[in-house]
């Protein structure tokens, strides 16, 4: 792969994405509703996200919140080996990109976040 630091396969990089979610407490995880977890090469609009929480966060949903489509949580495989070095860079990047996207489900924008110091 020309530009990526990291060669990682997709199923990998799934993995770690996995490994990331079972170290989310299950407190936390059991709060999340509607939601799924996908992995993708690269955003739709070309940018270098890392990853991407697109839907109705807990917080924004009242009383007529209901038959709608799951909320998604995209983490970008590409732009993630490109700004990381190592494979261990990989791991601890994806564990900050899904509980970065995981706090927005819960309505925490990226100022407090990045207040927070997981920017």
């Amino acid at each position: 792969m020309v530009g990526v630091p990291v060669d990682m396969s997709r199923e990998r990089f799934e993995e770690l994405v996995g490994e990331a979610l079972d170290e989310v407490p299950v407190e936390l995880l059991s709060l999340m509703n509607n939601v799924v977890f996908m992995v993708e090469d690269n955003p739709p609009d070309g940018s270098d996200l890392l990853g991407l929480y697109e839907g109705t966060a807990l917080t924004d949903r009242g009383w007529d919140y209901a038959g709608v489509l799951p909320d998604r949580i995209t983490v970008y495989r590409l732009p993630t080996l490109r700004v990381c070095e190592t494979e261990t860079d990989v791991i601890d990047e994806v564990a900050i990109t899904v509980v970065h996207e995981i706090a927005h489900h819960f309505g925490i924008d990226d100022h407090r976040l990045h207040e927070l110091g997981w920017g």
